[in-house]
């Protein structure tokens, strides 16, 4: 069964902490993540990937092990783990390093065998069928031309949504003729099997 919890913010919010601990069914210092925070580059994205850490461990998750994807990696080194959670950044490099290295497919598998796949902002939108959404907010410094995402979800979805966003969100969707789905920064968008649903 297909399980993913897509943020924009991480488990800030209460009810997605629950969800969170819900769809993995173990105690909190028995789940190991693989923790990815490689779409962090800057000292403010880096500062956002240390906060979705300290989450973690808030919650009592002490079995961490963070990966920067600089190295090809195979799904045996990966299979013992829980969660694979995905920090925010930039979407293009994140894509860029995560078809570079291989872990595309590590991802598919270890979805495709029931563990949680957690994304935070650029790690929710390389989940879609598409990244360009992303393009009005990260710059494309790594000259990225194929825009396919990982496709585990049929939508598209646009983290830190605010009122601003409405018109462009709009004409996306009419353009692209894939349904888009606004995601507030206190909201996720949860699969369990086949169906997703906004929690809030």
């Amino acid at each position: 069964m297909k399980k993913l919890i897509l943020t924009s913010t991480g488990l800030q919010n209460p009810n997605i902490c629950k969800a969170f601990l819900d769809i993995i069914g173990k105690p909190p210092s028995k789940i190991k993540i693989l923790f990815v925070p490689t779409a962090s580059r800057t000292k403010e994205e880096l500062k956002y990937a240390k906060k979705s850490k300290k989450e973690l461990e808030k919650i009592g998750i002490k079995l961490i092990k963070t990966i920067n994807l600089d190295c090809k990696l195979n799904y045996d080194e990966i299979k013992s783990y829980d969660v694979i959670y995905v920090c925010g950044g930039n979407t293009f490099y994140l894509l860029y390093k995560i078809k570079e290295s291989g872990f595309d497919k590590i991802i598919k598998n270890f979805v495709s065998a029931g563990k949680l796949y957690f994304g935070v902002s650029a790690g929710t939108i390389i989940c879609c069928p598409n990244i360009k959404i992303a393009a009005p907010f990260d710059n494309n410094d790594v000259g990225l031309k194929n825009f396919r995402g990982l496709n585990l979800i049929n939508v598209i979805l646009s983290p830190h949504y605010c009122e601003a966003d409405k018109k462009f969100i709009k004409n996306y969707s009419r353009k692209s003729k894939i349904e888009v789905i606004p995601l507030r920064d206190n909201q996720a968008f949860v699969v369990s099997g086949k169906s997703g649903e906004i929690i809030q």
